[in-house]
């Protein structure tokens, strides 16, 4: 039985609520501001026509109010999309598509499309420049070469704890990232040229591993891709305080990986003091724990 309380039905806005509604968006009172756009913003993507109409206004603190309040809207819609992807997909969840939902939460006018065909452009570059590689160090120099070279990405190693280092979209404009970010990109591409490459998830750090007949190798992408074997992991753990267990070396599923962002964002923004982003990246937490 659902006991969720029922809401009260939003009424469509009138003229003239609407007209008493642009008046005290505009006021000086920051409190009776808010109390405007919290009205508004219970009407959800019914009001934006409204707001877009209040977009062209003369009145510059409309327009501002207007636009914010639009992207308000975006990031709500966008919350609720990725949260019922979390809850519907399973452990092998498009964790492609994962990034995108959960970077449109912070940035709705994210253009999934747009992205998707840059990624499909490195993964083109990254082919080429794997012809004539066989063994598994060449196949990983070359990913290192075109990503740490070509393109230019690094490790945020000066806001290693920006909360733009999780949201991939974010990551590919500012060729900048956190090490589970830039793991993911070769991720992408991998799975895109089916190249057997999985995600580690250590305590602490995130890596990339080919696996190979002869043994495996881990990419440290956050260090321009530097080269580890299992003995260097486990000296890694050792020098982090841990027990080295063999479970720490097995392959994160994506969504597990997902989940890993996720928590990762929800630290970050309770460092902040951001309680309102954090309680809504809880909830995805929630979600892709089940």
């Amino acid at each position: 039985m659902d006991n969720t309380p029922d809401h009260p039905p939003v009424h469509p806005l009138s003229d003239r609520r609407m007209a008493a509604l642009a008046t005290l968006l505009c006021d000086d009172d920051p409190a009776v501001s808010l109390v405007a756009k919290t009205e508004i913003l219970t009407h959800g993507l019914a009001a934006k026509e409204w707001l877009d109409r209040c977009r062209l206004s003369q009145d510059p603190t409309l327009r501002k109010r207007s636009i914010a309040i639009i992207r308000d809207l975006g990031e709500l819609e966008a919350d609720r999309e990725f949260f019922k992807f979390c809850l519907r997909k399973g452990e092998d969840l498009d964790l492609e598509m994962g990034c995108w939902l959960l970077s449109r939460t912070r940035y709705p006018e994210v253009n999934i499309v747009g992205y998707k065909a840059l990624m499909d452009e490195f993964s083109e570059r990254l082919r080429e420049a794997l012809k004539g590689a066989s063994k598994p160090e060449e196949v990983l120099g070359r990913i290192n070469g075109l990503l740490f070279g070509e393109l230019g990405f690094l490790g945020d190693d000066k806001d290693y704890y920006g909360a733009r280092n999780s949201y991939l979209t974010r990551v590919i404009d500012r060729r900048r990232g956190n090490p589970i970010s830039l793991c993911v990109l070769v991720l992408l591409m991998s799975r895109r040229l089916q190249l057997p490459i999985v995600g580690i998830g250590l305590p602490g750090h995130f890596l990339c591993r080919m696996q190979t007949a002869t043994g495996d190798i881990y990419m440290d992408a956050f260090h321009q891709g530097r080269l580890l074997h299992k003995a260097d992991c486990v000296k890694y753990l050792r020098q982090a305080g841990y027990e080295f267990h063999d479970a720490f070396l097995m392959p994160a599923s994506p969504r597990r990986i997902l989940l890993r962002m996720c928590s990762n964002l929800h630290q970050i923004y309770l460092r902040r003091g951001d309680d309102q982003r954090a309680g809504r990246v809880k909830s995805y937490i929630v979600a892709l724990s089940r």
